[in-house]
């Protein structure tokens, strides 16, 4: 069975480099279950696995099908989770912010900033200090397109972390269905 994918799903993945468990480990807090995923993105054209659009922040902003990045040889765990709570119009104004995003270099600096608030344990100090939009990261790409329909992931754009938003949504299956579990994509 093909699973569709549409406008507005959100997509988590789990890799397998040294960066990606430095971002769990330094993604977790203090009595906090093992963090699951290390990446967030959005789909912003419908389709199945290996045909749907996604924007993500990678090295930049960048605009491709899911399965080029995620699909063989690659055996990175993706997970795929839909907002039951939007409106069409409200789908519409999350995607076409994310694709405003589009060709933005990444916000490496971001990354240490939110190091340096996980030293804190997890206070929301120096992520502040640091412009958002110019240089965005995974996380704030998916916030930020999801808070201009006035919708949240628990934490401001700006502090949020894949982790926080996995916890969000899989803490809510009032507000997001799961439409395929993290496991790698395969054919």
């Amino acid at each position: 069975m093909s699973v569709l994918l549409e406008p507005g799903d959100v997509f988590l993945t789990r890799g397998h480099s040294f960066i990606s468990r430095a971002i769990r480990f330094c993604t977790r807090s203090i009595g906090e279950s093992r963090t699951k995923v290390n990446h967030v993105g959005l789909v912003v054209e419908a389709g199945d696995l290996k045909e749907a659009i996604v924007v993500e922040a990678l090295s930049m902003v960048r605009r491709h099908r899911l399965w080029l990045q995620y699909g063989p040889p690659k055996e990175d765990l993706v997970a795929v989770y839909r907002a039951i709570n939007l409106t069409p119009d409200e789908v519409k104004m999350i995607v076409a912010t994310a694709e405003r995003q589009v060709g933005k270099k990444y916000g490496y600096l971001k990354i240490v900033v939110h190091l340096l608030d996980w030293m804190l344990l997890g206070a929301y100090v120096f992520r502040r200090l640091v412009p958002d939009n110019k240089y965005p990261i995974c996380s704030w790409v998916v916030a930020y397109a999801f808070s201009k329909a006035d919708k949240n992931f628990g934490v401001e754009p700006g502090a949020a972390t894949p982790d926080d938003i996995w916890d969000f949504i899989v803490g809510n299956p009032d507000k997001y269905q799961e439409i395929r579990p993290l496991t790698p994509l395969v054919p």
